[in-house]
């Protein structure tokens, strides 16, 4: 009887596998405790925050997963010329199409106030489904892949309006817009962080399994999203808003008509998104062709990619740090300084000033969205803020599919290509230098009104 002891003390719990599996448990358990008090910190487990904080995590690694997979198939798989076709493609079938969905994506979204759960949800289920869908195909690179790229794209843009619509209706008491943003923002980049070396790792068992992660990771993002509080579905007292008025006696409220320095500073902020999208495809390819010296053409693009992230990063703390003082300065500022190294990227063109610029870039676009979100807070009445939100973020979002289409056709020329970041940098400049001229000067003494 003795020799049949140690296979009861395994049938009640007390054995090898169920003390390795409790042991497990408890190891992972700490870490989750830790970031649940992370995100629900100062009142945002309250409020609701905490659960969009975790929601916009899992969609950053969701969303990771995805890019892992696409990467390796339609970029690094190929030869250099072959590759720069097969992305160019991917730009025509998916790009150019959400150029034309984008801007309605906003005031789609904007007639469904009562819907934004089921809407973050939908956008989750979808890229589920579709990463289900790529599996088939990413092996191959067949043409059927990109139809379901396009799917993915506008399903993430699409949670992506919802959720900066969705932040100002669960700030905690004492809890600026800024502060939220930047919370929601960093552990996304976090997510991001976290999932690129874990998809890289699927991808070394097969091209489909980072699809595979992506699927199981958006179902858990569908459930989540139905965890939000139920007033994220309130619209009560809400208008929409649009970010121009045509006419003169027009009663409707309008960006334009509320603060000609928050649309000076959403055209600004639009300029530093086109820059991230020229950089992202101009310098994969120039990278690829030419890498930093001594590297391999995957650990050049590793370095620019992890400075410009680390920059980021970096940035959206600041912006928590500085509360978004004189926003318009403080966009003014950034754009300059990206400008400034642009510039001198151009002159003394080299690996390292390319990642100075990238590090550069994430660092001042992460303040000056920041620092737009400060300004429409400020002068964007309650009513309308949510709307505001909705169609600034789709701007944004066709301003980068335009930088990244110029840096797919943009000749292999480091000089030439860190030219043109400077020129379009520049014109940012020149709005954000406006907006601080049109900046209001006593926000105490006079409300904003809606025109």
């Amino acid at each position: 009887m003795s020799s049949v002891a140690p296979v009861r003390s395994s049938d009640d719990g007390s054995g090898p596998a169920r003390r390795a599996g409790r042991a497990v448990g408890r190891a992972l358990h700490r870490p989750a405790r830790g970031i649940r008090r992370a995100t629900h910190a100062h009142g945002a487990g309250e409020s609701g925050l905490g659960k969009l904080i975790e929601l916009h995590a899992i969609n950053g690694a969701g969303d990771m997963l995805i890019t892992v997979a696409l990467a390796s198939t339609v970029f690094f798989s190929v030869p250099t010329d072959e590759a720069r076709g097969r992305v160019a493609l991917y730009l025509g079938i998916t790009m150019a199409p959400f150029t034309v969905l984008a801007p309605v994506i906003g005031p789609l979204l904007d007639r469904l106030p009562h819907g934004r759960r089921a809407s973050m949800a939908a956008a989750m289920l979808a890229r589920a489904l579709l990463a289900l869908l790529m599996s088939g195909a990413v092996a191959t690179g067949g043409i059927q892949l990109y139809p379901a790229a396009l799917g993915v794209l506008v399903a993430s843009k699409s949670y992506g309006v919802v959720r900066s619509a969705v932040v100002p209706r669960l700030l905690p008491p004492k809890f600026s817009l800024v502060k939220a943003n930047s919370r929601v923002t960093l552990a996304g980049l976090l997510a991001t962080g976290v999932a690129a070396p874990v998809g890289a790792a699927l991808n070394l068992i097969g091209p489909q399994w980072p699809l595979y992660g992506a699927c199981l990771i958006f179902v858990w993002g569908t459930v989540a999203a139905f965890t939000l509080p139920h007033k994220v579905d309130e619209a009560k007292g809400e208008r929409r808003a649009r970010l121009s008025t045509h006419e003169a006696h027009s009663k409707r409220p309008g960006l334009r008509t509320v603060s000609r320095s928050v649309l000076c500073g959403l055209l600004a902020n639009a300029s530093m998104r086109a820059l991230s999208g020229f950089l992202i495809f101009f310098l994969a390819f120039l990278l690829r062709e030419h890498p930093l010296a001594g590297q391999s053409a995957a650990v050049s693009l590793g370095i620019v990619g992890v400075s410009a992230g680390v920059g980021n990063a970096c940035g959206t703390a600041a912006g928590a740090w500085l509360r978004a003082r004189a926003p318009e300065a403080i966009i003014a500022a950034v754009l300059c300084l990206t400008l400034a190294v642009a510039v001198l990227a151009a002159v003394f063109f080299s690996g390292l000033f390319m990642a100075v610029l990238g590090a550069t870039a994430g660092f001042c676009q992460a303040l000056a969205k920041l620092s737009l979100d400060a300004m429409i807070q400020r002068d964007v009445p309650e009513s309308v803020r949510t709307s505001a939100f909705a169609r600034s973020e789709t701007l944004l979002q066709v301003a980068w599919v335009l930088g990244g289409a110029i840096g797919i056709v943009l000749p292999l020329n480091g000089v030439l290509g860190m030219s043109v970041a400077a020129a379009i940098v520049a014109l940012g400049t020149t709005m954000a230098l406006r907006g601080v001229a049109a900046a209001p000067r006593h926000h105490s003494a006079s409300r904003p009104r809606v025109a």
